[in-house]
């Protein structure tokens, strides 16, 4: 798989908005929360964004911050014709290696509790270090 990441801009923004959306919607009825466009639109302009590609094909996006100690996935998402077949173990090492140049010592995520995606991570070396009525923090030590 000659996979990539590729910096997104702001003309990817509705193809993100709209796979977040479709992601994320049955989690946000299941807890009783408010799926907000604008929140989203806002968020794109200060986190880094990235499209999953092979070749010319676009797999996903994914979307990043960080502070001193970690590097935060803040989304990450894939068509569901890609799920399963290794691409997103493929973006988590991709974002350990990042965490390591950037000589940040952890990768942190936050998961909806009921997301089966937290299966992944927790197979990718993240721990569980919290919960709450939602989600499930996580983290992975950066070697």
């Amino acid at each position: 798989m000659p996979l990539e990441l590729t910096a997104a801009g702001a003309a990817h923004c509705a193809f993100a908005r709209d796979l977040t959306r479709r992601a994320m919607l049955p989690y946000y009825q299941q807890f009783g929360l408010l799926w907000v466009e604008e929140a989203f639109d806002q968020a794109w302009s200060w986190r880094e964004q990235w499209l999953i590609q092979d070749q010319d094909e676009v797999l996903g996006y994914c979307s990043l911050s960080q502070d001193r100690q970690a590097l935060f996935i803040r989304e990450l998402h894939l068509l569901p014709e890609h799920r399963g077949r290794g691409v997103g173990s493929w973006v988590l090492e991709q974002f350990a290696e990042w965490a390591q140049q950037r000589r940040l010592p952890l990768l942190r995520l936050m998961v909806f509790r009921s997301n089966p995606a937290r299966q992944l991570y927790l197979r990718r070396g993240f721990v569980e270090m919290g919960e709450d009525d939602c989600f499930v923090r996580m983290q992975r030590q950066v070697p």
